[in-house]
């Protein structure tokens, strides 16, 4: 059986993808936490953690040789957009009160007296968005953005048979 693999454009297409669609995530994400002051829930910091985990292989798939290496791990770059697509559509039901979510919320950075930090700390509520656009949260933007950007880095990454 004979493999035909598309053109070459959309394995390196889907390389650089890989690579922008995380880190332009998490550029969103600390320009809104520190320019904005939206600070992130607990299940905010779970998809900032899935797309610093698709930076790892979307790094590494710019320095292998083997092509095939190259495209696993392009899709395990892809898997880890799509993890966090999820987990913002998770988030998103929760801040519309479509199921239950985590019991405890975070806060922010603690530093000084911790007696006093922790006592004016506020409070970030996972049920409460942030920020919203059109009536969709940050979560809301992250699960459509994420799981559009990791079917289409898929695609362009598989291999036509």
């Amino acid at each position: 059986m004979t493999t035909t693999n598309l053109s070459p454009a959309a394995p390196r297409l889907a390389r650089a993808l890989a690579l922008l669609v995380p880190a332009g995530a998490m550029a969103t994400a600390l320009v809104a936490q520190f320019v904005y002051g939206l600070a992130p829930c607990e299940m905010c910091w779970w998809q900032r953690y899935a797309h610093i985990a698709a930076l790892v292989p979307a790094l590494l798939a710019f320095v292998v040789g083997d092509a095939r290496a190259m495209r696993g791990l392009v899709f395990l770059a892809a898997l880890s957009i799509a993890i966090s697509g999820v987990i913002g559509g998770f988030h998103a039901g929760v801040e519309y009160h479509w199921w239950q979510g985590l019991t405890t919320c975070s806060t922010t950075h603690l530093s000084g007296d911790p007696l006093e930090a922790i006592l004016s700390a506020p409070v970030i509520r996972c049920d409460v968005p942030a920020w919203t656009l059109f009536g969709i949260s940050m979560a809301g933007y992250n699960c459509i953005g994420s799981l559009a950007a990791a079917a289409l880095i898929a695609g362009l990454n598989r291999r036509k048979r």
